[in-house]
């Protein structure tokens, strides 16, 4: 559909739902995406798909704060009046809360400052392209080392979408972006020693991915610890690889929305104005940086994203937030609403960065003594989001004297990760995104890890 059938559509449900009984208010959001991937494994194909997704959602919101969501993607006239009947039910059938409200100002559309729309992915990639690409990546793999028993997969992708919101408030925008992965994983072994490991980058635009350089990088990142065996228990400097770091602050970043404060299930909560991590530490999230994979110019409620210092200079400085518990808390949204067309909204990270230091990685690893370069950790998701406690697998090389050295595997990081935080006593200038998150080297000192 154009946009101004989608126009049109969303105004007869607002005027529907907004005319229901004890009603203070209703949502429209609209999704449409495109997409295709080709994966090779050991250069044949293995998986060459097209898709389409997307649909429809209503939001009804009663006097007393109960909201009903009901979506799909039929968009004839009965359908639409069923939709709105099933969001009126539900919300008829949820429990009264407080601070749900519509936002009333300006939405912005779509912005070219934030350049999150490729026209060359947009007008369409060619499949041939995408073939070359993986066998070109499939190939580099191959030659890069003589270990390498299989290129498991050599994988691209792209899509284009487009989103529209509106609601009963006067709120309307559009929004469009593009998107493109490509990464490659390999089958490494030497004698009796296997190891599976992989490497890639997903992008706006299609010029800032490199996959030859994925594909050597997902090689040498599994030779590093082919053959690893564990360290000796004891305490050691830790640094961890930017991935290793990006996926550590993405559990962080979870804890300082403020649904999570409310619902008790935050270490972060009350903790505002401490010290919460190494004075080197500044976490930001940021909605606005151009080309990220996590840029917005508004969010699931049409509120406009923005930029908030969540860790400043180690000290915990502020929450993310949708309307709903802005209101709750006495402050305004910071536009970190995050829904989809099946959920009510609820509060969720844009782009998390933290923010580099001016040593390379280089420098670090020469100034370690006794240390353990992380390039893997397991069981992240274990965290526990209230104490902080963890206990992770870990991979790497051992740092001897400056030099990184021997494979490490096998071993094991536990702790509390407030106190792992304080400990991190420099960050480096290497940052890279992965996905909507952004990170250089960590280093931490002191910190045990259990191995023989």
């Amino acid at each position: 559909m154009n946009r101004f059938e989608v126009e049109s559509i969303a105004e007869t449900i607002l005027g529907m739902a907004g005319s229901k009984c004890g009603v203070l208010g209703a949502d429209v959001m609209y999704f449409f995406a495109e997409s295709h991937s080709l994966s090779l494994l050991d250069g044949a194909p293995e998986e060459n798909s097209y898709g389409v997704s997307g649909g429809i959602a209503v939001r009804v919101i009663g006097r007393d704060g109960r909201q009903g969501v009901a979506y799909g993607n039929d968009f004839s006239r009965s359908s639409i009046c069923d939709m709105v009947e099933w969001s009126h039910a539900n919300c008829l059938a949820s429990e009264p809360d407080e601070g749900v409200s519509l936002y009333d100002g300006p939405v912005p559309g779509d912005e070219r400052s934030l350049q999150l729309y490729d026209e060359s992915i947009a007008r369409g990639v060619p499949s041939e392209f995408r073939m070359r690409t993986c066998m070109e990546m499939t190939a580099i793999a191959r030659e890069r080392d003589g270990r390498v028993v299989s290129v498991r997969s050599a994988a691209w992708s792209d899509s284009v979408a487009e989103s529209f919101y509106a609601s009963t408030a006067g709120a309307r925008g559009w929004k469009r972006g593009t998107a493109a992965s490509c990464g490659v994983t390999v089958v490494l072994m030497d004698g009796e020693s296997y190891e599976m490991g992989a490497y890639g980058h997903g992008a706006r635009y299609m010029e800032d991915l490199d996959g030859v350089e994925y594909a050597r990088r997902s090689v040498d990142r599994t030779l590093q610890v082919l053959g690893g065996k564990p360290l000796p228990t004891g305490k050691y400097t830790l640094l961890l690889d930017p991935e290793v770091s990006a996926s550590m602050i993405d559990e962080i970043g979870d804890m300082f929305c403020a649904s999570e404060i409310h619902k008790g299930r935050s270490l972060m909560a009350g903790r505002l104005g401490e010290t919460v991590a190494g004075s080197c530490v500044t976490l930001v999230d940021d909605a606005r940086l151009p080309r990220r994979m996590g840029t917005s110019s508004f969010d699931g409620e049409g509120v406009p994203t923005g930029r908030t210092v969540l860790i400043d200079s180690g000290a915990a400085s502020a929450y993310l937030y949708n309307l709903q518990h802005a209101a709750k808390d006495g402050v305004r949204s910071t536009g970190n609403a995050a829904r989809s067309l099946a959920s009510l909204p609820d509060v969720g990270v844009s782009n998390l960065t933290l923010a580099p230091g001016s040593e390379s990685r280089e420098s670090l690893i020469r100034g370690v003594g006794r240390g353990f370069l992380v390039t893997e950790l397991m069981g992240l998701h274990t965290i526990n989001p209230v104490s902080g406690d963890f206990s992770l697998g870990a991979k790497g090389v051992v740092i001897d004297n400056g030099v990184a050295g021997a494979p490490v595997a096998g071993v094991t990081i536990a702790g509390n990760l407030i106190e792992f935080l304080k400990k991190i006593t420099s960050v480096g200038s290497d940052l890279e995104f992965f996905g909507s998150t952004g990170a250089p080297t960590i280093v931490a000192e002191g910190i045990t890890v259990a191995g023989d």
